[in-house]
């Protein structure tokens, strides 16, 4: 329990970003999930470039480090790449 209002205050505003974080988590993970589910490449590439926009928005906001928004691109484009035309 907060002993001061200021503190009182950080509680709320806490939780508040901590569901803003939460959802934008789950926005970026089922993004990749989706770039990952595609079968064929011109589905993957559709969706690798809304979640390429989706990582750098997040990245943008600090709710993950920029390197990992990098690393997952990367990746993501890799296995984009592979799949049969």
């Amino acid at each position: 329990m907060p002993h001061h209002k200021s503190a009182a205050k950080r509680v709320g505003t806490n939780e508040i970003r901590r569901q803003r974080n939460l959802a934008a988590t789950t926005r970026m993970r089922n993004a990749i999930k989706a770039v990952r589910s595609a079968t064929t490449r011109a589905a993957a590439e559709t969706a690798l470039r809304h979640t390429v926009a989706i990582l750098d928005r997040t990245a943008a906001k600090g709710v993950v480090p920029r390197e990992t928004a990098s690393r997952q691109k990367a990746r993501l484009a890799k296995f984009v790449h592979k799949l049969p035309a």
